[in-house]
Parts: structure tokens; sequence; C-alpha cells
């Protein structure tokens, strides 16, 4: 079965009055041809595409995971060997490189010891198939002298479906 389709013109029907009539330009779309014997498509990437189910899922994997940041000292070698967090990335070292960066935002924005008070995710974006960021705003008292007041750290994270579940992805988003 082969399915080709061709450039596109704009119909009478949408021709303005007393305006010149103007072509539209001519657009290649590719051929699709399938068949029994074609073979099947290699995967591109392992990331997997998300039914609205999952998507749920998505919301309240990431809704739990921020959760879980709250009221713990990042600076410290309990909650890096906290199998509760691990649970969230596909490696030891995706888990790692996101702990570093977390650690040193909160250091950064002189956390008292290292402790998120609250979590606030304030916005969920999926990108496409099988990929979604999280802007969340991580909330703790401010930990210099003479500072009475709360400090903050806006986060945007990467998360990925893979294997039949969300997992988060350290990086850039």
């Amino acid at each position: 079965m082969a399915i080709v389709l061709g450039g596109c013109a704009r119909p009478s029907w949408m021709s303005l009055p007393d305006m010149p009539d103007v072509d539209m330009p001519s657009i290649d779309l590719p051929s699709f041809v399938g068949g029994d014997d074609d073979p099947e498509p290699a995967r591109v990437s392992e990331v997997e595409v998300a039914s609205a189910g999952e998507v749920t899922d998505f919301y309240v994997r990431a809704t739990e995971f921020y959760r879980r940041l709250e009221g713990r000292r990042f600076n410290s070698v309990a909650a890096f060997r906290d199998a509760g967090l691990r649970e969230y990335f596909q490696n030891d070292q995706a888990f790692t490189d996101y702990y570093a960066d977390l650690a040193d935002d909160l250091a950064r924005a002189h956390f008292e010891r290292s402790v998120p008070v609250s979590t606030s995710v304030d916005e969920f974006l999926v990108d496409g198939p099988g990929r979604a960021r999280v802007k969340v705003r991580v909330a703790g008292r401010d930990g210099r002298p003479l500072r009475f007041w709360s400090t903050a750290v806006a986060r945007e994270d990467r998360w990925e479906r893979r294997d039949g579940r969300w997992w988060i992805t350290p990086g850039r988003p």
C-alpha cells in the first residue's frame, strides 16, 4: 500500500474579493510505503510515546518526587544514600548528577543547613512523546546571619518515559 501526498494550493472559495489570486507554495511531503514485507523501522530513541493515563502517572510521580525533597538535608550522606530519592532516576550516574546540581543550587542560594522547607510545581510542560519538563520552586530559610526571611531556587527538570516509567534526566532542559 502506498500513500503519496503532493503539494497544496489555496482553494477557490478562500479567495478574497478584490484581491489578486496568489498561488500558495507547493509543499513536498514524504511518501509513506508500507507492507507486510517491509522491515520495521528502527527506533531512533528509547523514549516511549505516552498515553493520557501515562501522562497522569507522570504528574503523580513528579509531584511525589518534589514532595520527597522537602525536609531533607542535602549536604549529608544520609540524603545521598536515600533509596526513596534514587528510585526516580534510571541509574546511579543520573542520580549523582542531579543530586550534585541540586545541592549546589541550595548552597548558592544560602539555604539554612541545605534543607528545602517547601516545593511547589509551577508548571508541567509536555515537549513531545515521552518527554516533559517540570518547572519547580524550592523554598527554604535563609542561612546567612541576620537574615530572617526565606530564600528560593527555581529549577526546570527534564523527565523522559523509558521502560514504562517516567525518569528524571539530569542536564540542561
